[in-house]
């Protein structure tokens, strides 16, 4: 866990970029989204996109960083760690076995498949009542929430796919 790659979170932060560009782009979902919206093709053009994709590409970037827990299995264990005295000493007799555990278990779980299917679940049950609960209040219809929700359970796939892979 030392060596965490920090560029992934990076890499990753790009996913909701990319998927929204297709996912929301006018023969995909684009035409859909906006009428559930009601947003047009002229108020999106009197938007700010250079803030709104930068401040995209940061959010998404923290998302990265959240979901790397979720999707890493051994976090929760380094953390369990991280404070018991002498866990982080290779010379002490819980450091060396802490760095036998994660020698041996440390890649357990390590794979794009394992960590899309956390991000699924992720958008089911983070996303899914991040989004409904607004929808509700915005008094938006059942399309708005499965529109956004698609997306996100794609999204949270990908990125948990590319975290756990590669972080």
């Amino acid at each position: 866990m030392d060596d965490l790659k920090f560029y992934i979170v990076l890499v990753a932060g790009l996913v909701p970029l990319i998927t929204g560009f297709i996912w929301y782009n006018p023969k995909v979902f684009g035409t859909a989204w906006m009428n559930v919206t009601g947003i047009t093709p002229e108020m999106s053009k009197s938007s700010n996109m250079v803030v709104t994709f930068g401040l995209t590409y940061l959010f998404s970037c923290l998302l990265g960083l959240g979901l790397a827990p979720i999707v890493i299995h051994q976090f929760g264990f380094y953390s369990m760690m991280v404070d018991v005295p002498g866990a982080m000493d290779p010379t002490t007799e819980i450091g060396t076995t802490f760095k036998s555990l994660m020698d041996n278990y440390g890649t357990n779980f390590r794979t794009f498949k394992h960590g899309a299917f956390h991000g699924v679940l992720a958008g089911i049950f983070i996303a899914l009542p991040l989004i409904g609960i607004n929808a509700l209040f915005e008094l938006k219809k059942a399309k708005y929430i499965l529109l956004h929700l698609g997306y996100w359970i794609i999204t949270l796939a990908l990125m948990g796919g590319i975290i756990c892979a590669f972080m």
